[in-house]
């Protein structure tokens, strides 16, 4: 069943949400003014055309003369219009008690809400049949961290789990519109999937009624009172569900990465999460520098199923009550971290080998608060010591400025770093950069050769 696609048009000054709420009221009404009329969901209709859909937020297939029926939002809006989905999918409505839990869970508040960075960031990949086919578009700001993890799992979907393709480089830019859409859905729905620990999975999109009317504050951003949530208990049709409204995390204005998060949580549950978290961590958001920026819990909820606060194996004995809860399982994707201000001897933020060594050759990469991914085409790299004395990786720093991936070559039996306290001495004078430093914390003693590009990063 396909929804109706209704589109919340936006003032450029900003309407506020009363009057927001109070046009939706109406909505019916301006689509028979401007013949706003239904779209069909055609999963089969993926020919590379450019998706008119993203011009709605809309979250099916639509065709060009659907599409160019549309209304676009003004060019000085400064924050994107949300898409909505009709209450006629058979989902059910948000509760007051899930409504106030949900914030509870993000903020340990009700009165918080996120940003316009959050509000605009959604998932949507660089140009099929390019140099970064395979990579998301990403933009600064505490969303980059869930798309960069999403990212991770993305790569490893494509390069090890698709029948018939070989794992090279190659096979990662030669993709068309459409398997980069089917890598999005199987890898989205395979996270909620694993959340929610193979037994039920939740999608939520966002309805024109209000749902809830709980005493959550949401004066600036009446959103949450309007989830829909779907609930599946099988992969498959959680994916073929993601797959057919893969719009509502894709498009422009979706408000994607939000709606991701949101189902994240509710996949897991609020009873496992409280199980998941320790005295150092009831919340999964955090505010910095004026934003609001993801725990380690959501990053290791993304790659691990279970939100653990810590990027420790295992549990440790805290200084406050209580242990504190580190990785239980080796994961798919793996994580590393970095930062020139992180003490050495500080054991609890001492990524683990489960992180550090995972089963598939991904990792992602948290260098100084920035995320970015490493990975090899070589599956058996972590799996035959052999394959570790010298090696390819490539970078994605998901920085605007790179064009391709970054092509590095790993020697894991050359130590004349080492003798350089960090610098290197064959003749340039320059210091290592932090992603040298980042890998040294998997390969100690590696030299890394960066093939003619420029080290940076």
């Amino acid at each position: 069943m396909d929804p109706e696609i209704s589109v919340e048009e936006q003032n450029p000054l900003e309407l506020d949400l009363n009057e927001i709420t109070r046009e939706l009221l109406f909505l019916d009404q301006w689509r028979g003014v401007f013949r706003l009329g239904s779209s069909h969901a055609t999963p089969q209709n993926h020919d590379g055309s450019h998706r008119f859909a993203e011009e709605t937020g809309g979250g099916s297939r639509m065709s060009p003369s659907q599409g160019q029926r549309q209304l676009s939002s003004s060019g000085v809006c400064s924050i994107p219009r949300l898409a909505v989905i009709s209450s006629k999918l058979h989902g059910f409505p948000i509760s007051p008690a899930m409504a106030t839990m949900l914030q509870r869970s993000l903020f340990g508040n009700t009165n918080q809400v996120l940003g316009s960075d959050w509000r605009k960031a959604h998932f949507k990949f660089h140009d099929p049949f390019s140099d970064l086919a395979f990579a998301l578009q990403v933009e600064k700001g505490g969303a980059q961290s869930i798309q960069m993890a999403v990212q991770g799992s993305i790569i490893k979907y494509l390069l090890f789990a698709r029948e018939g393709k070989d794992c090279s480089l190659h096979s990662l830019c030669n993709l068309s519109q459409r398997e980069q859409e089917q890598a999005l859905a199987a890898v989205l729905a395979g996270i909620l999937w694993a959340a929610g620990t193979a037994q039920k999975a939740i999608v939520c999109f966002v309805t024109k009624d209000i749902h809830s009317t709980s005493t959550l504050d949401c004066s600036r951003d009446n959103f949450i009172e309007r989830l829909q949530l779907f609930e599946f208990s099988e992969k498959e049709a959680t994916e073929k569900f993601v797959y057919d409204h893969l719009q509502r995390f894709q498009g422009e204005g979706s408000h994607g990465v939000i709606l991701f998060l949101y189902s994240l949580v509710l996949s897991r549950t609020f009873e496992r999460l409280q199980k998941d978290l320790d005295s150092t961590t009831t919340h999964l958001l955090q505010s910095q520098a004026g934003g609001i920026l993801c725990r380690q819990a959501v990053l290791n909820m993304i790659l691990t199923g279970r939100a653990s606060p810590n990027v420790f194996n295992g549990y440790e004995e805290g200084r406050s009550e209580g242990a504190l809860h580190g990785v239980l399982t080796r994961s798919d994707v793996g994580y590393l971290q970095w930062s020139k201000d992180t003490a050495e001897g500080d054991q609890l933020s001492q990524v683990g080998s489960r992180l550090k060594t995972p089963v598939f050759p991904i990792w992602l990469c948290n260098i100084n608060g920035n995320y970015s991914i490493l990975f090899c085409t070589n599956r058996q790299l972590l799996s035959d010591w052999k394959m570790e004395r010298v090696f390819d990786l490539h970078f994605y720093s998901g920085q605007p400025s790179q064009q391709r991936p970054v092509h590095l070559t790993i020697d894991t039996h050359s130590h004349q770093w080492e003798r350089g306290h960090h610098e290197d001495k064959r003749g340039s004078g320059r210091r290592f950069s932090s992603l040298e430093m980042l890998i040294r914390t998997k390969w100690r003693e590696a030299t890394i050769n960066w093939n003619g590009t420029s080290p940076f990063f």
